[in-house]
């Protein structure tokens, strides 16, 4: 997948989120999660996601990623409509074109940091080796290292060496750094913005550390469901000055 200039951007949006609505009922009881928002988000681009719980941070984010649907509103993938398309083409699009970090690293116990990523390449179109993945999160030496003989920190980076191992056009993140210290969550958004920078991979990031919004290029607050205000960063910190 080509990657676009800087200057492209304005023109051509990766994902485009055009009135996302999303409702929850339990019996009579209404939630409404997201309401009517509008978000586009850029190839290569870094953008971070502020607001407090519940404000509907993750629930853009599965929505984005096809692991929820929309009750209206429309997300549209290099102008398919993706909120259009069967549970076949869904899953397809998960598969090949997102990957997923979450809080919890969800390795398997029993397999090494290598054969962990290998979980994603051997049903990739076009995947990395498991081992140059591993290299870009900076675990090149520990392929052959079980989860138990891994810190949190390097756990996280192997998820997101198996998260990128696919190529994917879109990386998700919700709170990667959430179950660590300053010190390994900074080492953790390193290993993100070099995915972001050496791939050109599109990532959105949730957060409740506010400190993270300067290393992306735009700061996106959503409160009670909804886009407050959306922030554009003329610079981006390295991840490494960052003070928490």
């Amino acid at each position: 997948m080509a990657i676009l200039s800087r200057e492209t951007e304005a023109k051509a949006a990766t994902l485009r989120a055009k009135g996302l609505t999303k409702i929850y009922r339990a019996g009579e009881v209404e939630v409404r999660a997201l309401s009517d928002v509008d978000l586009d988000l850029y190839a290569s681009e870094m953008v971070v996601l502020l607001g407090p719980s519940g404000s509907g941070k993750s629930t853009l984010l599965n929505i984005l990623g096809g692991l929820d649907t929309p009750t209206h509103g429309q997300v549209f993938f290099q102008d398919q409509d993706i909120t259009a398309t069967d549970d076949t083409m869904l899953t397809g699009y998960r598969k090949d074109y997102v990957g997923f970090v979450f809080q919890f690293y969800n390795l398997i116990a029993s397999l090494t940091a290598r054969e962990n990523v290998a979980l994603v390449t051997e049903i990739a179109q076009n995947p990395l080796d498991p081992v140059d993945a591993l290299k870009i999160v900076g675990l090149g030496e520990r392929v052959d290292h079980f989860p138990a003989q891994l810190s949190g920190g390097e756990q996280q980076r192997v998820a997101i060496a198996r998260a990128i191992a696919k190529q994917p056009a879109i990386l998700l993140c919700d709170e990667p750094t959430g179950a660590l210290d300053s010190k390994t969550g900074i080492i953790v958004l390193e290993a993100i913005e070099t995915v972001n920078r050496e791939l050109g991979t599109t990532t959105a990031i949730i957060t409740h550390n506010s400190v993270t919004a300067g290393m992306t290029d735009r700061v996106i607050y959503l409160g009670d469901g909804r886009i407050v205000r959306i922030d554009k960063n003329r610079t981006r910190s390295p991840a490494r000055e960052l003070a928490w």
